[in-house]
């Protein structure tokens, strides 16, 4: 295993909603070659994302060459993907595939400024895969889990910041510390996320239960 391989950040996995609110990055030392993260709401740091969705809509909007975009949805919203020369094998697969199809990806968030001044968050893809239903809905449940730590995390942290205990050893927590100063929207909103992910995946199973065999 090569050092980069050692060294390779934990891909969080995180919802639509929560992804496109994670507008600020940064890095923690003035290393050139630091990694460069991106802040989630929810209180933690993401260098690397594992998403899975539906990829809906493939384009080369590529000008002097290929240049792929994609668009995975969710059931909290929609990824934007994009992959060119630099990631050759995912944008084969951007190139070679039909939607709707499930897939499942690594990669890391970058942010770009619009004319307007707003700040947007696409995936840029590590891997694509093909994957099946069963992918799917598994990545729904499991990302639920982990968006949920990060809220209960947060919000110990938030109650204790509002009525701290005299000899409290409560977490210090420096990304929800971060997120709060950097961001307005209540992790409450990510929680109200998580339900509808999950309520929308019963109402799946609940209609291929019902169909006639």
């Amino acid at each position: 295993m090569s050092q980069s391989e050692l060294t390779r950040e934990v891909a969080r996995r995180v919802f639509a909603s929560e992804f496109n609110d994670s507008t600020y990055t940064f890095k923690e030392s003035d290393d050139e070659r630091a990694p460069n993260y991106a802040l989630l709401p929810t209180g933690d740091r993401a260098n690397r994302v594992f998403i899975v969705g539906t990829l809906t809509e493939t384009e080369d909007v590529g000008e002097d060459s290929e240049y792929w975009r994609g668009r995975v949805v969710d059931p909290t919203g929609t990824f934007f993907v994009y992959a060119g020369q630099y990631q050759p094998e995912a944008a084969s697969v951007l190139r070679d595939t039909e939607p709707p199809a499930y897939v499942s990806i690594v990669g890391k968030p970058r942010t770009y400024e619009t004319d307007d001044g707003s700040v947007n968050v696409s995936l840029r893809p590590e891997s694509i895969a093909i994957v099946d239903d069963a992918t799917r809905d598994r990545w729904v449940v499991e990302t639920a889990e982990r968006t949920l730590d990060r809220i209960e995390a947060f919000e110990e942290w938030e109650a204790e910041q509002e009525a701290p205990e005299s000899g409290s050893t409560a977490p210090t927590n420096e990304y929800a510390q971060m997120a709060r100063e950097r961001y307005d929207s209540p992790v409450v909103n990510y929680r109200n996320d998580v339900i509808q992910a999950l309520e929308q995946l019963e109402d799946v199973e609940t209609d291929d239960a019902e169909a006639p065999a």
